[in-house]
């Protein structure tokens, strides 16, 4: 519980940042050249107005998700969700399976709720800015049949729900079906319980 809470406040220690466009400037030629300065630079110039922003309609997901439990150290490029950045929080229900990080035989309890944060890389433009926040929520096969009981979602940058469709996101995710259609980050950030 300690270095959750240590993870957290110094991820939170980023957010609370400048909003100069400039910040946002990148000079990599392809996102996965992004450094770990790069990417706490990044979140030290954009993680407020990821949060607020996302927030903005009121959501309550989005007014609570930064309060849950971070899964990784540090945001990173997977290849997932495009070559954003990528930072992942649980909710209660979901941390202690999640944590886990299992290959295989994975069954996240109903009531789970994964949070993604992204900052969209524009390779072209030299600029990065805010992202989707990226929602998987498990409801069970009853009310979510075709995706395995997952309902997925998202808030856009300026707090408007995304629309969804709901095949485009299970048919990426069913490739990590051993895993409840879970994709973990990127092995080196992850928080170890």
């Amino acid at each position: 519980m300690i270095r959750k809470l240590a993870i957290a406040a110094a991820f939170m220690s980023f957010a609370g940042a400048a909003s100069a466009e400039d910040c946002a400037a990148i000079t990599v030629e392809d996102s996965f050249d992004l450094t770990d300065d790069h990417v706490t630079a990044l979140y030290e110039c954009l993680g407020a107005q990821m949060a607020e922003g996302y927030a903005s309609q009121g959501d309550a997901i989005a007014a609570e998700y930064r309060n849950w439990t971070p899964t990784q150290t540090l945001g990173a490029v997977a290849g997932a969700h495009g070559k954003r950045v990528l930072f992942t929080y649980a909710n209660d229900v979901a941390a202690e399976q999640y944590l886990k990080f299992e290959d295989e035989g994975v069954e996240m309890p109903v009531g789970s709720v994964l949070a993604k944060e992204s900052i969209s890389i524009s390779i072209k433009k030299q600029k990065a800015r805010p992202g989707p926040l990226f929602l998987m929520t498990k409801v069970g096969l009853d009310e979510a049949p075709d995706t395995k009981g997952w309902l997925y979602g998202g808030i856009q940058p300026n707090g408007k729900p995304m629309k969804v469709k709901q095949s485009f996101c299970h048919d990426c995710h069913i490739a990590w079906e051993s895993q409840d259609a879970l994709a973990y980050p990127v092995e080196e950030y992850r928080v170890s319980q």
